[in-house]
């Protein structure tokens, strides 16, 4: 069976909006070998409506030559949760509308490896709740962004989590793996 495993960048007060904004100063090589480590243990991505309009705008304008992370997020097979979106251009893009959480439950008993859900936090949020995320991956900086959007917000209820994975990287950054309890 299939896992989804999420990756987000986080600060201490919980933001995960616009990492690009705040997170830069903590990027070293550490962190960029465990970004790379994600990437490679998945073999698709799955991304809410969000995340794939400010992806798509972007990567398929990249050089692959050049830009190694451009070449694996063009080519690789994407996922898109999605009401709005019905014909997306970026290639090797699909649509799951209608049943999410069935859909996404089928998916999961496929063929294939691991599927990787990067930023879209509304889509984390949900997949933890209806039970179908089997890893959260959490890039924990020493910072306090002070605002924008927060992974959890009210109404969520409890969600017991077990941390099976924790490094320190030199920046302060804790690199934090949690599983459902």
């Amino acid at each position: 069976m299939r896992k989804i495993v999420a990756g987000l960048f986080i600060s201490l007060d919980g933001v995960v909006e616009a990492p690009q904004t705040w997170h830069f100063p903590y990027f070293n090589d550490e962190m960029g070998q465990e970004v790379g480590r994600q990437m490679q243990e998945s073999d698709a991505l799955l991304l809410g409506r969000r995340t794939y309009e400010e992806f798509a705008g972007h990567w398929p304008h990249q050089d692959p030559e050049k830009d190694p992370m451009a070449a694996r997020l063009n080519a690789v097979q994407k996922y898109v949760v999605s009401t709005t979106l019905t014909d997306p251009a970026w290639q090797n893009t699909s649509v799951i509308g209608g049943d999410v959480t069935a859909e996404l439950a089928r998916l999961k008993e496929g063929p294939g490896g691991t599927i990787s859900v990067t930023g879209s936090p509304t889509l984390v949020t949900a997949l933890l709740r209806d039970g179908l995320l089997d890893e959260l991956n959490l890039l924990l900086h020493p910072i306090v962004v002070g605002q924008g959007q927060r992974l959890f917000g009210d109404g969520l209820g409890q969600i017991p989590l077990t941390l099976t994975r924790s490094a320190t990287f030199t920046t302060g950054v804790l690199n934090l793996t949690y599983t459902r309890s």
